[in-house]
């Protein structure tokens, strides 16, 4: 045993973490293994670092940290693990233990401690963080910046809409539910009129719809990033938020705020108070697409004549082509993949086309893109051409992330006439 790396505390759960079989069936879906080749870059290797690091075979340095850097949190490995090992808590547990041990450079401290996270979960601040990021890209000032910058700012959208929702939204004649939404910190300074698009479509349904303003961050920034306790008052004070509204469901139209949500149940389990609370919360906790086509008769006529499918879609129909872009944190945690298809193929029709790797991660992953900008980049470059290959036009996805990463790789590549569209805005327009 290295007489420098004596165990702490037993940060894994042990059951969990001896789960892994090592088999070697999750390699084929890790992106980072995709793209190094290296098995310490693949889950089995990465829970192998994990464990070391519990025993005291590993310090707690640069190797290990390194690794467990580099992951997404996409969880892919989950969805084709037949032990069923829950990777993305073991994940997390795990950089909770590094963070609050490891001792990283000024500017990743700085980067991490101050401006994602002390930035990003509060609208607020975040507003005025971008006012000087928006005037950089207005005055076309970006090329006097290092690369880090530059990349940091091709992920701002060239339009931004901020919106603050009432606190009830009336349904569209008679009320056939009750139900919650969180406006989200990314989407409601970013995204606005995507979150008026997604009450619109609530409301249409026969939902009444109550966006509470006490609600906070969803905890999914500081989960992944290895501050727990943060994400824990996080979900403390949202389940205060909406459980006193007596809700059918709690909407949310971003996937990996999504899965934090309903995983709350999880992430408070060992506090007494709040445990039974959080269950209920987390088991009401819907996506948006999950929910229009549940039983609450969302539906609509197909959008293109599909008894020519195999006709070219341009000279047989003048609606664009169509493709879908999984979220991770939507097909790999929720294992939602069914409905958004079966919404975008109502309007899509026989316009609708499979993106190669669709469930591949296009590097975005939350702050990931900030604080692992190399391999980001490698992941959208690989997302971009496989968007290119469909020929299509319209690209449709489930979060805010993936969006901003999609658009600044299809702008790279020169690629701007091809849109990058949340689902809800693309149901919104093209419904009428």
């Amino acid at each position: 045993m290295n007489p420098t790396a004596t165990p702490i505390e037993h940060f894994l759960d042990e059951d969990k973490s001896l789960a892994c079989i090592h088999c070697g069936l999750c390699l084929g879906s890790c992106p980072t293994y995709l793209e190094t080749g290296n098995e310490n870059d693949s889950p089995r290797g990465r829970i192998y670092l994990m464990r070391a690091v519990q025993d005291g075979r590993l310090p707690i340095g640069e190797t290990a940290v390194r690794h467990i850097d580099l992951c997404l949190g996409c969880r892919a490995c989950e969805a084709v693990c037949p032990s069923g090992v829950q990777y993305g808590e073991l994940l997390e547990h795990t950089r909770d233990h590094l963070e609050h041990r490891h001792k990283r450079s000024w500017f990743q401290t700085l980067l991490r401690r101050v401006a994602i996270e002390q930035v990003f979960p509060i609208p607020e601040r975040m507003r005025i963080a971008l006012m000087p990021a928006r005037a950089i890209k207005a005055l076309r000032l970006e090329k006097f910046l290092p690369k880090f910058a530059r990349e940091a700012l091709s992920l701002l959208p060239e339009k931004m809409s901020a919106s603050e929702l009432p606190p009830v939204t009336p349904s569209d004649g008679e009320r056939r539910a009750r139900v919650g939404f969180i406006s989200g910190c990314v989407m409601s300074v970013m995204f606005g009129e995507t979150n008026e698009n997604s009450v619109k479509l609530l409301t249409g349904t026969g939902c009444e719809v109550h966006t509470p303003g006490e609600q906070v961050c969803c905890g999914a920034l500081f989960a992944h990033s290895g501050q727990l306790e943060r994400a824990r008052e996080c979900a403390r004070t949202n389940i205060a938020a909406f459980e006193r509204l007596g809700l059918d469901a709690i909407i949310i139209n971003a996937a990996g705020c999504g899965s934090t949500l309903k995983e709350y149940g999880g992430l408070l389990r060992d506090d007494p108070k709040w445990a039974e609370r959080a269950a209920k919360f987390g088991a009401k906790v819907k996506d948006l697409t999950e929910f229009l086509v549940s039983g609450f008769g969302f539906r609509v006529e197909v959008g293109a004549d599909t008894s020519n499918a195999n006709a070219k879609p341009e000279t047989q129909n003048p609606k664009p082509l169509v493709t879908y872009h999984d979220a991770c944190h939507l097909c790999h945690a929720q294992r939602i993949t069914k409905p958004p298809r079966e919404l975008v193929k109502s309007v899509a029709g026989g316009n609708f086309v499979e993106l190669p790797e669709s469930d591949v991660c296009c590097g975005s992953a939350g702050s990931y893109n900030l604080t692992e900008p190399e391999m980001a980049e490698r992941l959208q470059r690989r997302k971009t051409e496989n968007i290119l290959k469909t020929g299509a036009k319209v690209v449709v996805t489930t979060n805010p992330g993936c969006l901003l990463q999609i658009k600044a790789g299809l702008k790279k590549a020169g690629r701007g006439d091809i849109e990058a569209i949340h689902i809800a805005d693309y149901l919104a327009r093209e419904i009428k």
